[in-house]
């Protein structure tokens, strides 16, 4: 029974899981296919760090996942890369988790550069024979970008970055997102006349052109001939800013300056504004230094100008004559003072020469020297020595008598003391 064409009933607990059809895909791919050789171009090339490498095989109308396991890889003498053409031998899989068919690659022999890579090539050296990207028609890019345009998908992830490093750089211009087509056919030009546009309006002071990384097909917009040389004409400078820092195109020879990505081409427009506030700041510290120097400089010499006023006023003059007349009497003062105890020390000294050279003293010391000879010559004169109790006794004939010895009894002596004298007889 059924209901709009709808299994019902036993018809629908017939019905297989998804994992159980694509097991019977699976199934009939390998058994239907054998191990073969594919011939084709090598793109979005990824190498795991468990060893694996994954990469697309395509030509101009089919791409075919492949994957090529560590163990193979190591056996490998080709260095794969985006844009080379390989041959390889592998046998068909489904991965089941994805419902998707890939290629495992057991061998890969290098069949030469790829077409897409070949025609890059051809180009770049022809435009570069004609002077397209020749040095000396770079130019500089603004210090100071106030209105920056951005040629690319609004809606893809590389605005968004751009727009946040930005921000986060407190970039202060303008941003205006210029929407274009960066993948597909017709890209290129849609890309080229929003350049043409941008030149037309004049506001821009600098512009930028990209997009996100993707294989060479995804890029390849970017090496299309018009857009090229659009942007090699361009009057505006331009930053081409395509890809992954791995991933060149045409534009990144042709414009002023590369970015290796669209956030790159951010940092590079926030750095140089970021240079130009520094300068802007340092310019201002510097004025403030001039300023304050020459200020203290200025005030400087305006002291000095008061000062030299002050000196020159009649009453500065007045007190400095004041002070010099009060000098002159403290000097004059202690000269008087000094001639006075000068001539009074002399008067002195000469007072002590006078004293000594008196006849007055001179008489008495001589007295003094008198009356100390008398007293001498009185101590020593005979009466003194009387007085002390001592007797003088004389002979007959008034001769001192100084010993016994000699005298004879019955001999008349005269004895005299103090206070008379007397006669005695020797017995």
């Amino acid at each position: 029974m059924k209901k709009d064409g709808l299994p019902l009933g036993d018809e629908a607990g017939r019905a297989q899981t998804v994992t159980e059809f694509t097991r019977r895909v699976r199934e009939l791919l390998k058994g239907g296919l054998p191990a073969g050789w594919v011939r084709g171009e090598v793109s979005n090339l990824r190498a795991q760090a468990s060893g694996h490498v994954y990469f697309s095989l395509k030509d101009a109308g089919a791409q075919l996942g492949c994957v090529l396991f560590r163990g193979d890889a190591a056996r490998q003498s080709v260095a794969l890369k985006d844009g080379l053409q390989v041959l390889v031998h592998g046998e068909i899989d489904v991965y089941e988790a994805r419902g998707q068919y890939q290629l495992i690659v057991r061998a890969v022999v290098d069949h030469g550069p790829g077409r897409l890579q070949q025609q890059f090539e051809e180009l770049k050296h022809r435009l570069a024979a004609e002077g397209l990207f020749a040095a000396e028609k770079k130019r500089p890019l603004p210090l100071a970008a106030a209105c920056v345009g951005f040629i690319t998908s609004p809606t893809g992830a590389a605005v968004q970055d751009f727009i946040r490093i930005l921000r986060r750089r407190d970039w202060r211009g303008r941003l205006v997102v210029l929407p274009a087509r960066v993948q597909g056919a017709g890209a290129a030009s849609g890309m080229a006349e929003q350049l043409r546009a941008a030149e037309a309006l004049g506001l821009f002071d600098l512009l930028v052109i990209g997009r996100g990384g993707g294989s060479i097909e995804d890029l390849w917009a970017f090496n299309e001939e018009p857009l090229v040389r659009a942007v090699a004409s361009c009057p505006v400078p331009i930053i081409s800013a395509v890809g992954h820092e791995i991933d060149f195109t045409l534009c990144d020879f042709a414009a002023d300056i590369r970015a290796e990505t669209p956030s790159a081409a951010a940092e590079l427009i926030s750095s140089r504004h970021l240079d130009c506030v520094e300068r802007v700041l340092n310019a201002g510290s510097a004025i403030e230094d001039i300023a304050a120097s020459r200020l203290e400089r200025a005030r400087q010499r305006l002291d000095h100008a008061r000062s030299r006023l002050r000196l020159l006023t009649p009453a500065t003059a007045i007190e400095q004559h004041q002070l010099r007349v009060d000098d002159l009497a403290n000097r004059l003062g202690a000269a008087l003072r000094h001639g006075a105890q000068e001539r009074r020390e002399r008067l002195t000294a000469a007072r002590a020469r006078l004293a000594a050279a008196s006849p007055e003293r001179r008489v008495q010391l001589e007295s003094h020297r008198l009356l100390a000879l008398w007293k001498r010559l009185g101590s020593a004169s005979p009466q003194s020595v009387l007085k002390r109790g001592f007797a003088l006794v004389r002979d007959e004939q008034g001769r001192p008598v100084a010993r016994a010895k000699g005298l004879k009894p019955g001999q008349a002596l005269s004895t005299e003391f103090a206070d008379g004298k007397v006669r005695s007889r020797v017995e």
